[in-house]
């Protein structure tokens, strides 16, 4: 790892610490909604990764992640205001986020092969940075290269032909 790598390369301690404080900021919500589940932590790559686990019902998703991703940007505000650190902090409910990783690394595998097959571009739905980053990974995965475009909330990604 080169000095400049080791220097932008996140501290795992910052990392748990941002854990932490965002599973005792979550828990705390729970508490007031009095909603039951469990929080894990963990630390992916680069970012700390808070889960509720547990839940019956999906209040805390809301309709196409509405709710989840209110939460998660509640949550990095908490972490920020006590570690004056911008955190890139991923709050996941009930899986939410891996099953919608799985269903659009799909979308994205199969959106590649049509644009191969027919060699035009073709646009998708609008989706969050969360959900365009994993269909850019799996267009490249599949190797054609995709752009973003529009402004948010209603920013998508172009598949383009080889």
């Amino acid at each position: 790892m080169t000095e400049a790598e080791q220097k932008n390369a996140p501290d795992l301690a910052a990392l748990e610490q941002e854990g932490e404080i965002a599973a005792d900021y979550v828990e705390g919500l729970l508490d007031i909604a009095d909603i039951d589940g469990d929080i894990d932590m963990d630390v992916e790559g680069d970012r700390a990764l808070v889960s509720v686990v547990g839940l019956k019902g999906n209040e805390l998703v809301g309709p196409g992640g509405e709710v989840l991703e209110a939460l998660q940007e509640l949550t990095r505000l908490a972490v920020h205001r006590q570690t004056g650190e911008r955190s890139r902090l991923m709050l996941d409910v009930g899986g939410y986020r891996e099953r919608r990783r799985a269903e659009l690394t799909k979308l994205g595998t199969e959106v590649a092969n049509q644009v191969k097959d027919r060699g035009e571009p073709r646009s998708l739905q609008p989706m969050t940075p969360f959900e365009r980053k994993i269909v850019h990974d799996a267009v490249a995965a599949a190797g054609l290269s995709s752009e973003s475009e529009g402004e948010e909330p209603n920013r998508y990604v172009v598949v383009l032909p080889a």
